[in-house]
């Protein structure tokens, strides 16, 4: 029987790729001042947060394809044109359904040795570094659906369970 994790590591691929259609939905609807304005946020505004996430999980996809990629410069705008971000969002989660479809019991048994971005090197658990990759994307999420709410477009539900599968009487 394959690792469970493996199954649980593909739903949260498919949930995050679902869940950020529908915040880039809703970011749509701001003006690219809205999206710009500086904000109570750790990474400014909206345009940053959403950059911050894209730029995190290319360090890690690239981490797990066994590149060496220090997490330096975490508040890097990668795209300043709003179309462009979004067209990367969605090639990058086009690359992060690849990995988790792609994933293995021999590849989550392994360790990755990596350095954050105070130049520490770590080595731990690629299952609890996938885990984490997950987690970041949906923590920073949860602070653009903050930031959305201080906005005139309401921020989108991004419950799980609500987005996975809409309507479960179907199952």
């Amino acid at each position: 029987m394959s690792n469970p994790l493996i199954a649980h590591f593909q739903l949260l691929a498919q949930y995050n790729t679902l869940a950020n259609r529908k915040l880039y939905d809703a970011c749509a609807r701001l003006t690219d001042g809205e999206r710009k304005q500086i904000r109570q946020a750790f990474f400014k505004s909206i345009h940053g947060t959403l950059n911050h996430i894209l730029l995190g999980d290319r360090i890690w996809l690239d981490r797990f394809e066994g590149k060496e990629v220090p997490s330096t410069g975490l508040d890097t705008i990668l795209y300043e044109n709003f179309d462009l971000l979004r067209a990367a969002r969605v090639a990058e989660d086009a690359r992060i359904e690849n990995f988790a479809t792609h994933l293995t019991d021999s590849f989550l048994t392994t360790a990755l040795r990596y350095q954050n971005n105070q130049g520490n090197c770590h080595t731990d658990p690629a299952r609890l570094l996938i885990a984490h990759f997950f987690n970041h994307q949906t923590h920073h999420r949860g602070q653009i659906h903050n930031l959305l709410s201080q906005t005139a477009i309401a921020p989108p539900s991004l419950d799980m369970h609500r987005i996975v599968c809409p309507h479960p009487d179907s199952i």
